[in-house]
């Protein structure tokens, strides 16, 4: 192997490129490691573990996400900026394959990501939202763009996600008992753009209705 001189940026670069060749699963400390031409033990002086590793991966996702400015700053609504931050998220996760498993969870390891949060609670504080329910309604939207695209990678292929496309045909013949569950299947496994915008609408009508009647 080279000696060659590797920083924190390199490694996970080189990890996001491998992670659309191999999916999450795949991708070893030892497959990068060999793709930037050191030996293995070189990463660990940059990352304790992989859980490190992904957490700086996420990091970077998020940056180049925001590398324009924190997104939905321009919306004039607290309404449009909620939705407009989680359809830039999504489209960010489903250009890397299993990208919520990579994002969900993580630790970010810069501080750009509190600009945006800052801008939003701040808007919200001044819309006359409590801090509290500010918070809940930024992470209840936050948690059903991750679990929507988690199921899409789960069900799609292509750079965004690693399974198999449902059959739906074939799914509705094997439920064939269950008519009602057998007919579902189009809802369930495709039209994933029409879901996720009809549930982000309908999510933050609910966020209104429910914390709003509070205040």
């Amino acid at each position: 192997m080279a000696t060659t001189k590797i920083d924190r940026a390199q490694v996970a670069d080189t990890a996001l490129r491998l992670l659309n060749e191999t999916g999450l699963d795949g991708l070893t400390l030892r497959a990068i490691a060999k793709e930037l031409g050191v030996q293995a033990p070189a990463l660990y002086w940059h990352f304790k573990n992989k859980q490190a590793l992904l957490d700086e991966m996420a990091t970077v996702m998020y940056r180049r996400m925001a590398a324009d400015g924190p997104p939905g700053l321009a919306e004039p609504t607290w309404q449009g900026q909620l939705c407009a931050v989680n359809r830039t998220l999504r489209a960010m996760l489903l250009s890397y394959r299993d990208g919520a498993k990579v994002y969900g969870g993580a630790r970010f390891t810069g501080t750009e990501h509190a600009e945006a949060l800052e801008a939003y609670l701040g808007r919200m504080r001044a819309d006359g939202w409590p801090l509290r329910d500010a918070v809940r309604a930024g992470t209840l939207a936050y948690a059903y763009t991750m679990g929507f695209v988690a199921e899409e990678q789960g069900s799609v292929p292509g750079p965004g996600g690693q399974g198999e496309p449902v059959d739906v045909s074939a799914r509705a013949e094997r439920l064939a008992a269950y008519p009602l569950a057998a007919a579902a299947g189009a809802d369930i496994f495709e039209s994933f753009d029409e879901r996720f915008e009809e549930g982000l609408s309908v999510l933050v009508a609910g966020i209104e209705a429910t914390y709003r009647s509070r205040g």
